[in-house]
């Protein structure tokens, strides 16, 4: 079976502002406030990328985000790219997990859907779009 690499991280935020100064002052990332349109999500860009792709210049290095806190949603994620989000999906049923819906197709990088392995992690799958 290929193996799936972590491409993204999320952790959730009760003040998008405050996130993002804070991760600004302690390591320097580069944080970009979206509005409702986006879920008022907070991009982090943690590495140099490639500006073409957009994906981290150094092997390994991930980027991410953070996510309005509410009750339902409320726990750090990490995103694993796969080649075909159903098929994935599949994959992590049959192995004994729950997936959290449907794939949702984000503008610019591609669909996306949320599970929980066997031991209630929040986890979610990206296929990216081809423009990424």
């Amino acid at each position: 079976m290929k193996m799936n690499s972590v491409v993204h991280f999320e952790m959730p935020a009760e003040d998008k502002q405050r996130v993002a100064d804070f991760y600004t002052k302690a390591f320097g990332w580069k944080m970009l406030i979206t509005g409702p349109e986006m879920d008022n999500y907070v991009v982090a860009t943690t590495t140099e990328v490639d500006e073409k792709t957009h994906r981290p210049k150094s092997p390994g290095a991930i980027n991410g985000g953070f996510f309005t806190k509410s009750a339902d949603h409320a726990h750090p994620s990490v995103v694993i790219a796969v080649d075909d989000v159903k098929e994935a999906m599949k994959n992590v049923e049959a192995a004994g997990g729950k997936v959290l819906g449907e794939p949702v197709d984000i503008p610019t990088v591609g669909l996306y859907v949320s599970f929980t392995d066997t031991e209630g992690n929040l986890v979610s799958l990206l296929q990216p779009s081809s423009s990424m």
